[in-house]
């Protein structure tokens, strides 16, 4: 009777261990949100395939303080994106990037790079929707950020890689959109530029500042902006 007892015990323990489990909270915006608009900065990102090599593309920024996420707007093979930063992430952002900093100092990068310099410096977890124009389906999900960095024409990058994301149409049930891996190329420069973006008392002075977007509504008609020639990117020296 005693071991029965004491079998008992251990199973109302462990169900209160499994009972007591946080859950993982859930990163998601709303794209009709109320957002405040930051500029935009420069990256590198790949060309159309099968072109190769990187060019210069403007990506939108903005802020949104009801989910306290911030927005990077970019367009890549006539698909516009929106990728999503809680402030975990960007906090995951300014930490990889001051580990990439010591290695470029110390002259540890691999110029060979490969999977292991890609995912290097950790990850984080995003949210993305996407959408090939207002008529189509605008798909939507969690999507996983990579850190690290590779070698360009010679020149080392900071690397923020879009993993592949996946959004199952409910209402169609078998219609399944993915999107590839995207990778956005920084130069120091670059990257501390959104580190200054990403600070959470210049996002609060945005608030305090008043300057919400009376229009979240977009055009994706004329989404691609004319852009300097490739050949004037300032990379970094190494």
């Amino acid at each position: 009777m005693k071991k029965i007892f004491t079998i008992l015990l251990i199973a109302l323990a462990l169900g209160a261990c499994v009972g007591t489990r946080t859950r993982k909270e859930v990163f998601i915006v709303d794209l009709n949100s109320p957002q405040i608009s930051m500029g935009e900065i420069e990256v590198q990102m790949n060309k159309t395939f099968p072109l190769p090599g990187i060019k210069k593309s403007n990506i939108t920024m903005s802020y949104f303080p009801n989910e306290d996420a911030v927005c990077l707007r970019y367009r890549d093979n006539f698909m516009t994106y929106h990728q999503f930063w809680s402030r975990s992430g960007r906090a995951a952002f300014v930490k990889a990037l001051e580990e990439y900093k010591v290695d470029y100092a110390a002259r540890n990068l691999d110029i060979r790079g490969g999977i292991r310099a890609k995912r290097k410096y950790g990850n984080a977890d995003g949210y993305l929707i996407w959408q090939m124009s207002s008529f189509t389906t605008r798909a939507s999900g969690e999507v996983k950020i990579e850190f690290g960095y590779t070698f360009k024409e010679n020149s080392p990058y900071f690397t923020v890689n879009q993993c592949e994301a996946l959004y199952v149409d409910p209402l169609a049930e078998r219609d399944r959109y993915d999107t590839p891996q995207i990778p956005m190329y920084f130069t120091r420069a670059q990257a501390d530029e959104l580190v200054i973006l990403f600070d959470q008392e210049y996002l609060q002075g945005l608030i305090a500042g008043g300057a919400f977007s009376g229009d979240n509504s977009y055009d994706d008609y004329n989404d691609e902006k004319a852009l300097p020639s490739e050949n004037e990117t300032q990379t970094d020296e190494y």
